[in-house]
């Protein structure tokens, strides 16, 4: 790469073996366009017009720098490394799954910590999607590499038209639970159905929620005894722009995941122009930091909620300023404007310290 023109600047995204097929993204994808949308790991192909890879060789026939993805057991991903490196490739590394519970659950083998830390030392750099595997990624990597490190949050097309769901805030009504994992203690499903029951019963406002568990969910939800004709079910999938569309017409998204995650939920808030409340993924704390749950009660929280659902002017308010927020630190422009400077840097081996994206304080 001879210039930090972020213009100029394309990645290819190598997912080892995985499912996903091969897609580029030489032009903007639509709603419903074939293929994987522009979101999550490959929004960062997408935001610089790069590819998205299963296949080590085609990767590397890209003739682009690469981030390539820690998935499965690791081993797909230490040959791809090897094969990428010997092809003179500048190689990033990044996790596939990164909420606590993923990586603990990940690195608790210790023939796949062992690959982990072969990965993270051999590889010219790192990115993280979140703060907290950053500081894994630097405490992983040898003591005189640290700054090979970058926390680049998963972009959005926050600049295309096509993916704006905007709803009028007056013409919004209703809370969005954006939750569905009963079994995954972190994201704090049954706490946030108690909690925006609380909200419901004091506005008046109704609650959706996804139940994609078949009748042991319809059950489960069936003792919260919600007030009559407040709860909304949605008991299949539905493609990404219709469930964004969904979230679109609600007054607020509500949430008290505890998984840290890089925050698909507070995305898709952003997609939809409305208000994401009670998270703490990487994207809440960014573009939310008056809302997330960073530090706050679930009494705080019910209060913040409250105040938006009741006043239209306060959440009109809010979303033009998390939209602000948005596009400095995670739209497709500002992500492929870090990572052109990053894989500049790792090309060169430039390990002068700089500054990672920083948390927003409240």
């Amino acid at each position: 790469m001879a210039s930090t023109d972020a213009t100029e600047f394309q990645l290819s995204v190598l997912s080892p073996g995985g499912r996903d097929l091969e897609q580029y993204f030489d032009e903007p994808v639509a709603p419903g366009a074939p293929g994987h949308p522009p979101i999550n790991l490959h929004a960062f192909a997408a935001c610089t017009g790069g590819s998205f890879h299963r296949m080590t060789k085609n990767a590397i026939e890209e003739k682009r720098p690469i981030l390539l993805l820690l998935r499965g057991n690791f081993r797909a991903t230490e040959r791809a490394l090897t094969e990428c490196q010997k092809e003179k490739r500048t190689v990033a590394v990044a996790l596939k799954e990164t909420g606590l519970h993923q990586i603990a659950e990940q690195l608790r083998d210790p023939r796949k910590l062992a690959r982990f830390m072969r990965i993270v030392a051999q590889a010219n750099g790192c990115v993280a999607t979140t703060p907290e595997v950053a500081e894994i990624f630097r405490r992983a990597r040898p003591e005189r590499d640290t700054n090979s490190v970058a926390f680049v949050p998963t972009p959005y097309p926050l600049e295309d038209k096509q993916w704006n769901f905007v709803v009028p805030p007056n013409e919004q009504s209703g809370i969005f639970v954006g939750t569905r994992e009963w079994d995954v203690p972190s994201r704090n499903h049954f706490a946030a159905l108690l909690l925006a029951r609380e909200i419901c019963q004091n506005s008046g406002e109704p609650v959706t929620v996804f139940n994609l568990d078949g009748r042991k969910g319809e059950k489960l939800l069936g003792e919260l005894n919600f007030p009559p004709g407040k709860l909304r079910i949605h008991d299949k999938s539905e493609p990404y722009p219709d469930y964004l569309r969904e979230v679109a017409r609600h007054k607020i998204v509500l949430q008290l995941d505890r998984s840290r995650v890089p925050g698909q939920v507070a995305g898709d808030a952003l997609l939809c122009r409305t208000i994401c409340v009670g998270g703490d993924g990487a994207i809440d704390r960014l573009a939310f930091p008056n809302f997330c749950g960073e530090g706050r009660t679930t009494a705080q929280l019910k209060t913040l909620a409250l105040e938006l659902l009741k006043n239209t002017a306060v959440r009109a308010t809010a979303i033009v300023e998390t939209q602000w927020r948005a596009a400095e630190r995670m739209s497709f422009q500002a992500v492929r404007k870090q990572l052109a400077v990053f894989f500049e840097r790792i090309e060169k081996g430039v390990i002068d310290p700089q500054p990672t994206l920083p948390i927003i304080p409240r």
